[in-house]
């Protein structure tokens, strides 16, 4: 049958067949691999202070075959950021530890903060991808356990901070920053009863602390300080306390940006409770009377068995942090 035989009905299935399989190659062959920096800028730090450069690196689901990903995150040294901030699964293979060595050895001697993703202690499964579209996704079963000692021993090389259910600090710049964390809160691995008690002990280390909680003692002496809040996956009872406790700044990825985006339409799903609107970038999120910026990196990387996007590039941030005034 020609092409001039077919019905309406033919030529429109026929029209869509082809729409879609195109759509498909270039998500799979092209935006994939688009490597893509956003660059912002956030207002937090006190009137006066030096800017802050901090690159936000998320979802990069590294397989050890994924050289041209690797050497792309390199080259992203060349910025000399003054923090990285890691928002989790970073693993996407059994290897892929060895992908990440070659991604983020140059990073050697910047400070970085880290949380853990749910494909940091898994592997990969092939999945029914309308499965999103039911909520957020489950654990499979036949998912393997990945070496996560191994991903934070070579962090703790680095020098870096594990804000998983904890908190730390650091000086940046002549700025006094206090970052805490969660583990990853899609696995319910999140511990936000612990973040008070943390936060507290990390102030009672600290002699010139935060001018926003001085005791009569010392308000003379203390130091403005800037509050972060990470984790992995930006659900809204996590973003909700973290305002609570105080960040002014919040970082997560998990959601892809929504991985397969429809133009002036956006995200599809999030696969969490975060509102489509805030599925990637900069945003603020209100919760009482209280807001923060939150940040949201669509990430790196794909599933090894989901390798498409759409309208939806690979992408890390490099946030530039300047004064309120």
């Amino acid at each position: 049958m020609t092409r001039a035989t077919l019905s309406p009905a033919a030529r429109i299935a026929l029209a869509i067949g082809a729409a879609g399989a195109a759509a498909f190659a270039w998500g799979s062959l092209v935006e994939r691999t688009r490597w893509t920096l956003r660059r912002v800028e956030v207002p937090v730090l006190p009137s006066g202070a030096a800017p802050v450069k901090v690159l936000h690196l998320s979802d990069l689901h590294m397989a050890p075959w994924q050289h041209d990903k690797q050497e792309w995150v390199r080259s992203l040294a060349e910025l000399e950021p003054d923090l990285v901030v890691d928002t989790g699964d970073n693993l996407g293979h059994e290897r892929g530890i060895e992908g990440i060595r070659r991604a983020f050895d140059a990073f050697r001697g910047v400070p970085g903060v880290f949380v853990n993703g749910s494909n940091d202690y898994f592997g990969p499964a092939l999945k029914n991808p309308f499965m999103y579209f039911g909520g957020p996704s489950g654990q499979l079963r036949r998912a393997k356990r990945l070496d996560i000692g191994a991903l934070h021993a070579y962090f703790a090389e680095l020098g870096w901070h594990d804000l998983d259910n904890t908190a730390a600090s650091l000086d940046l710049r002549g700025t006094h920053f206090e970052f805490f964390g969660v583990d990853d809160p899609h696995k319910g691995y999140d511990r936000l009863d612990l973040i008070t008690a943390a936060i507290d002990e990390l102030r009672a280390e600290d002699p010139l602390g935060d001018e926003r909680w001085p005791d009569a003692a010392s308000v003379a002496v203390r130091r403005p300080t800037v509050t972060v809040g990470v984790t992995h996956a930006p659900y809204q009872r996590v973003l909700n306390s973290f305002v609570n406790h105080g960040a002014q700044l919040m970082l997560a990825g998990h959601t892809h940006g929504g991985q397969v985006c429809l133009p002036g339409y956006g995200a599809l799903v999030t696969n969490c409770d975060i509102p489509r609107r805030q599925v990637k970038g900069l945003s603020t999120w209100q919760h009482g009377l209280r807001s923060a910026y939150l940040n949201v990196s669509a990430g790196l990387g794909t599933s090894i068995y989901a390798p498409v996007r759409f309208a939806c590039p690979p992408e890390a941030t490099l946030l530039t942090l300047v004064p309120t005034e």
